[in-house]
């Protein structure tokens, strides 16, 4: 039987490994580190539980949910409180509640009078034909105007990629957004004409996809597919080498060799470019080194309630760059979900770094505390000492899918056609979010087996 090597037990590498032994195919996950699940980490402690990476998946596809049913951990799957919808947006230093409708943005005090009227004037602007990359900010301020860009899409690009949308690319970055303008020559007619066809595919539009956890976090669907592989997971193995020899990928790890019909590269781009790869047409995979990632520090703190003046009863709020503040935004993340606080304290989880203020991102806990606790009490009103404080750092926490970056995506096409069996699959190429890694490691499971048998 032919069998698959795969390198990085993040979720992708997960996923595509569970999902490949469920089609009878043998596989060996190889995984540098102690633990399986990346950045995903549960943290249970005092009562309180913290995520030290992500706090939801998106379920954005069946193949999201086809997963959870496939571990059988629908029973505890928790979806986010339906009373905790609600999303801020900081404007003059204070959270202001984002409308749930486009329709609410016209009597938000969220936006001018002349940003209102750009959001009428958007169906009328012409697309753009050239073919050209773009970066968000280009793209925004060309489609709507330069306060749209500044107050909620910065804030937005924060959230997602801890990241500066002058340098982000739309195409890249923000594909539906490009996608959205190229078929429909508008945002706001393509969210319209855009909805019908999701549903006849399955699809969910992001901002409307129901968010998950589980009742011990969301390390439980690392934990559980993990223990679903058994030995077939490799812990404490890094993959140094690869060489091709006729049809045959011989893996060179920690610990010994294997021999394999296929290899399915999962990790960080960086690992990838120290990767020495021997095969009968040259691979160069230096390239990645270039592909930038933000650092980013997460800071989670348990409040009383009685020392918090906001309700903190949302999904979160997020931060504008222009309002000042040193924290990215700040998940309410005992409003989410039951059991992540002690009764009468709530949990807020805070992110600091990115791109617009990396150096932030390797300062000492104690700092990234206080900086945070300035920033909470201006905001919401906490005020107080925390009872409980959780902090992790990611010096390189999440790709930057910047201007330029097809070349990357383009060099994998090429590495795959010129060196098959060989497939790359992860947050650089197929989307940052959870739900994107899981998506991902499904289809590529369907594309190695579909190889091995063709």
């Amino acid at each position: 039987m032919k069998s698959v090597a795969i390198i990085g037990a993040g979720i992708t590498g997960l996923t595509t490994a569970f999902c490949l032994k469920r089609k009878g195919i043998p596989v060996t996950l190889y995984e540098a580190g102690a633990r399986a699940g990346g950045v995903i980490e549960s943290v249970r402690r005092e009562g309180f539980l913290a995520e030290s990476g992500p706090n939801t998946i998106l379920e954005t596809s069946p193949e999201v949910s086809q997963l959870i049913a496939d571990l059988n951990l629908q029973s505890r799957r928790l979806y986010t409180d339906p009373g905790a919808e609600a999303r801020y947006v900081v404007r003059a230093g204070r959270p202001v509640a984002m409308p749930s409708s486009q329709l609410g943005l016209f009597t938000s005090p969220l936006l001018s009078v002349r940003a209102k009227l750009a959001l009428l004037r958007e169906p009328f602007v012409p697309r753009r034909r050239d073919g050209r990359e773009e970066s968000v900010a280009d793209f925004v301020a060309r489609r709507l105007n330069a306060e749209f860009l500044e107050r909620l899409v910065d804030a937005l690009v924060a959230g997602i990629y801890a990241g500066d949308p002058r340098r982000l690319s739309v195409q890249q970055a923000l594909p539906r957004l490009a996608q959205l303008e190229t078929q429909y020559g508008s945002l706001i007619k393509g969210q319209i004409r855009g909805a019908r066809e999701r549903r006849k595919s399955g699809q969910t539009a992001r901002d409307r996809a129901p968010k998950f956890s589980f009742d011990e976090g969301l390390q439980v669907l690392p934990d559980t597919l993990a223990t679903q592989l058994g030995s077939a997971l490799k812990l404490n193995a890094p993959v140094g080498r690869l060489a091709k020899n006729g049809n045959v990928w011989r893996v060179s790890a920690a610990g010994g060799e294997g021999d394999y019909a296929a290899v399915i590269y999962c990790g960080t781009a960086f690992r990838l470019a120290e990767l020495q790869v021997a095969a009968p047409a040259p691979v160069d995979l230096s390239l990645f080194a270039q592909i930038r990632y933000a650092p980013v520090a997460s800071v989670v703190l348990g409040f009383r309630q009685a020392d918090v003046a906001h309700r903190c009863q949302g999904f979160g709020m997020l931060i504008p760059g222009m309002e000042g503040f040193k924290i990215l935004g700040t998940i309410f993340s005992s409003a989410l979900f039951p059991n992540r606080a002690p009764a009468g304290h709530v949990l807020l989880s805070s992110y600091l770094g990115g791109e617009r203020h990396p150096e932030l991102a390797a300062l000492p806990a104690e700092e990234l505390t206080r900086l945070t606790r300035e920033d909470l009490r201006a905001l919401l009103g906490a005020n107080g000492s925390p009872v409980f404080q959780h902090t992790a750092l990611y010096p390189r926490a999440i790709p930057q899918y910047n201007l330029g970056y097809g070349q990357f995506k383009d060099l994998m096409n090429q590495i795959e056609s010129t060196a098959p069996g060989l497939f790359f699959a992860g947050h650089f190429r197929d989307g940052v979010s959870l739900g994107d890694s899981i998506t991902a490691g499904c289809k590529m499971a369907g594309r190695v087996e579909k190889f091995l048998f063709q």
